[in-house]
């Protein structure tokens, strides 16, 4: 079954902004989250994992009059979380995906020092659900 994993950042997370991370830090963690990736790839499990841009260059787009896109530029102030990127796995079980997200979880941030982050786990579903 495929999962995606969100990773979110914003005020529930409690996570200091990546701006505000030392350099070495920065490097720690991304060098986290690739080595993550390549563990999955040798279990057969990665299907994709991006991040993504920062709020401020995010964009809602909603149909208009006619079918003209109507474009509203961020950043969002009222947004309090934002997707920071996600990972799509293929795995065997529920109780599986959980564990890589709770793995992915205590990527190291400042210090070194896990950042707990909260992950959630979603299943990818291939058709309308069987009560529909």
């Amino acid at each position: 079954m495929k999962y995606m994993l969100l990773m979110q950042c914003g005020e529930q997370s409690d996570l200091p902004p990546i701006s505000t991370w030392l350099p070495e830090e920065v490097k720690a963690h991304i060098e986290f989250m690739h080595d993550t990736n390549k563990k999955l790839v040798e279990a057969g499990e990665f299907v994709e994992a991006q991040g993504l841009a920062g709020p401020e260059q995010a964009r809602i787009v909603r149909a208009g009059d006619g079918g003209t896109p109507v474009v509203t530029d961020g950043p969002f102030p009222e947004t309090k979380e934002f997707l920071v990127g996600y990972w799509i796995v293929d795995c065997e079980s529920s109780e599986r995906a959980v564990e890589i997200a709770a793995y992915v979880s205590a990527a190291p941030g400042p210090g070194g020092k896990p950042l707990n982050m909260p992950i959630e786990v979603r299943q990818v579903m291939s058709g309308a659900p069987e009560e529909l």
